[in-house]
């Protein structure tokens, strides 16, 4: 069915869809949980009395199922109200051309060195050359490393945008980052396509050489700072923690004689760096976000902004035009938020090695939480409406307004700009007001964006998730496990935190948002406490099995049917879901095994920092991403072999936990083998230990047969084998 939007008042703009099947979807649902509740009394009838062989292991297996089987029914919040989205791109071409809104584009960087400027510049290349009226368009870079490396990239972008935007838009060239567009085979046979796209080529290769050049020594050239006055911000006093805010207009949008060499307008470009003092909470990206809101309002206070990350570049050149269908929409467009795109990644391999694409999550669990009014703000590739950042509650006279930054600037010049955008990024400029509380992104917690979103929704605005066929924006995915592990570890213990806090959903979501996007945002937030119930399941069993001690029931008996029935049907639908959404088996097989490394590394860590912190034990600290890494560990990504190469604790988890279960799995086939009357008692046992060994089959691999850098260093093999030879031998209660 579909929802008749802005029919009655004007434009129908965009259109929403009930996804096909929930009826059946339901009834599914509802045998799985008449299975888990069938476990749960089983567990309960038959618990060892006092005394009795495994009664504690019994109870850890109990309360495994709980956990598991609560967190289940969270989870339906993703499945039981999905919702499909579509904007209609031609009305608001035919309706609404001349009325198309001032969009502000944030994008955020923190450190040259894991985020170099080359690959930064493409990002911000990407974005101004949307097809979109130029002067409607402003770009905001904004630079938590105060280096003027970065700066001098997009001091670079400036002159290199009046070539790469008419180029882009006389080509329709696709995507629009010049470092991805020219990796591709692209047809020049046509004479006068075919010297331009040389010409382009050449001058982008010779601007990213002086970019890298100057990056690697660290240096800037004299001849080039005199080019520009910015570059008298930057002195020896100048650190990436301890300096002034910058303000440096590279190119003044409004500007009659701002344009391109074919003389077209150019958007406006604007590099920011906000004031660090020791002593100072910066509040990480959200303070930088913020910063972003008050400084483009000076300058040109678009009613749209659009944030991305610095490695994510625009793979549709009329993105905004699709996401604004929403926000004009005549009947329903006045009450959204923001319009949250997926991320999707440019470097993932065939299969998905490290699990990065969550196929189902984007197609089925996101759009759910949007059935319900939930939609997440994940902190990228998000399109806002500036009065909701403003801590605006919704009102039915909210109306987008069609100003341009001219119309905002009121004659001032650059200078006059700068100076009053620099006191609005200076470190005193939210003292003493309710930025970070009830203006802008929320401070306090680790995953800022998830918050925000929250508190956005409670004010009674309404967000939308919108995944297109043809991906917005693409990112870079961690490519080494490690990395990878790293970031899932900070997410999930910044959202739990967020659980533990007063904007817990469930609390500070009462009566303002539905139960079921309350539900939709546990999934996420519970990631941490799943851990203990994962670990259960891994460890208690495969211990049971070496002590021959039995926790399921018999084959032939009543009681093996809903375990049975849970494990084999709900297995069968995950992987009937990923394949329809796009994903190959070896690619569920691989998720089905980050799934479990996350839950037993990540998620474990995350729990127990996050515990540890509330205790006044620790504090969070914020990981920037490298996004370099060297040939080697790329060609082995692009193999799909598992990268392991450090001796990080996560890897000793992995390793020992591998080893625990193929040591229970090879004596239970050895006690099968031999006659000793233990196949009726412990086929689940065994069962679960094989999976568990044959999902880990790369583990063993990289302890025992590789050579290469990325194999599992010996130390963790040798700690691995002594912790799971010790654990072999504790006795099971």
């Amino acid at each position: 069915m579909a929802a008749n939007d802005g029919e009655e008042n004007g434009a129908t703009l965009f259109e929403t869809k009930l996804a096909k099947g929930r009826a059946l979807y339901k009834l599914f649902s509802s045998t799985i949980l008449t299975g888990i509740i069938l476990i749960w009394i089983y567990r309960l009838v038959h618990i060892p009395r006092t005394g009795e062989s495994g009664r504690y292991a019994w109870i850890g297996m109990f309360f495994s199922e709980v956990l598991f089987g609560l967190y289940w029914i969270i989870t339906q919040a993703g499945r039981w109200h999905v919702v499909y989205r579509r904007p209609f791109k031609e009305k608001l071409s035919a309706s609404c051309a001349n009325k198309m809104p001032g969009v502000d584009i944030f994008v955020c960087t923190a450190d040259p060195i894991l985020e170099p400027p080359s690959l930064v510049i493409n990002t911000v290349l990407s974005l101004i050359s949307y097809n979109y009226p130029s002067e409607k368009l402003s770009l905001y870079l904004s630079d938590d490393g105060g280096s003027e490396l970065t700066f001098y990239a997009l001091l670079e972008v400036s002159k290199f945008s009046k070539y790469w935007i008419p180029f882009c838009k006389k080509y329709n060239v696709e995507p629009r980052a010049p470092e991805v567009y020219f990796s591709q085979n692209i047809d020049t046979n046509e004479s006068n396509f075919s010297r331009q796209w040389i010409s382009i080529k050449g001058m982008y290769v010779d601007m990213k050489c002086r970019i890298d050049s100057a990056a690697e020594k660290s240096f800037i050239p004299k001849e080039i700072k005199d080019q520009h006055k910015g570059f008298s911000e930057w002195d020896n006093k100048v650190t990436k923690q301890d300096h002034q805010s910058i303000v440096q207009i590279l190119i003044d949008g409004w500007n009659p004689n701002s344009v391109d060499i074919e003389g077209n307008r150019l958007p406006t470009l604007v590099y920011l760096s906000r004031e660090k003092k020791p002593g100072w909470a910066h509040n990480f990206k959200a303070g930088s976000m913020n910063a972003l809101i008050r400084v483009s309002s000076e300058i040109s206070n678009a009613p749209i902004i659009l944030n991305l990350d610095c490695d994510m570049y625009a793979n549709d050149p009329d993105a905004i035009q699709d996401a604004s269908c929403f926000f004009l929409d005549e009947k329903q467009g006045k009450s959204i938020s923001y319009v949250q795109y997926p991320q999707r990644y440019s470097n993932i391999t065939k299969n998905d090695i490290y699990a990065n694409i969550a196929y189902a999550t984007n197609q089925f669990e996101l759009s759910g939480l949007d059935g319900f009014g939930g939609a997440l703000y994940i902190g990228t590739g998000c399109f806002h409406r500036r009065e909701s950042l403003s801590g605006k509650k919704y009102s039915e006279d909210h109306r987008i307004e069609q100003n341009t930054a001219k119309d905002n600037i009121n004659g001032r010049t650059i200078e006059e700009l700068e100076e009053a955008s620099n006191v609005l990024a200076n470190c005193s400029s939210e003292k003493g007001t309710l930025w970070g509380k009830e203006l802008g992104l929320v401070y306090g917690c680790p995953v800022e964006d998830i918050v925000t979103g929250l508190t956005i929704q409670c004010r009674g605005w309404k967000p939308v998730y919108y995944n297109p066929s043809k991906s917005a924006f693409l990112g870079v995915a961690p490519i080494t496990l490690d990395i990878a592990l790293v970031q899932f570890k900070r997410w999930a213990e910044g959202m739990f935190q967020i659980f533990l806090s007063k904007y817990c959903p469930f609390v500070y979501g009462r009566g303002r948002i539905s139960l079921g996007a309350q539900m939709g945002y546990c999934i996420y937030l519970l990631w941490a406490p799943v851990s203990l119930p994962t670990l259960g399941y891994v460890i208690i069993p495969a211990l049971c099995l070496l002590h021959e001690v039995p926790l399921f029931p018999e084959v032939s008996s009543f009681w093996f049917a809903p375990f049975a029935y849970v494990s084999i049907a709900y297995t069968i639908y995950n992987l009937f879901e990923d394949l329809t959404c796009g994903d190959t088996l070896k690619g569920w097989w691989n998720y089905q095994r980050m799934w479990l490394i996350r839950r037993t590394t990540s998620y474990f860590f995350a729990f127990f920092d996050t515990i540890s912190r509330h205790l006044g034990l620790s504090e969070t600290s914020f990981v920037v991403t490298s996004k370099v890494v060297d040939d080697d560990v790329q060609k082995r990504y692009e193999q799909e072999t598992m990268e392991f190469g450090s001796p990080s604790i996560m890897f000793v988890i992995i390793s020992t936990l591998a080893l625990l279960n193929l040591f229970s799995f090879g004596w239970g086939i050895k006690s099968v083998v031999l006659g000793s009357g233990m196949l009726e008692k412990f086929v689940p046992q065994i069962t679960i230990c094989g999976l568990l060994a044959l999902v880990n089959l790369p583990v063993y691999t990289a302890l025992f047969l590789r050579s290469d850098k990325g194999k599992i260093p010996s130390s963790v093999l040798f700690k691995s084998i002594v912790v799971a030879s010790a654990a072999c031998l504790i006795p099971v209660y």
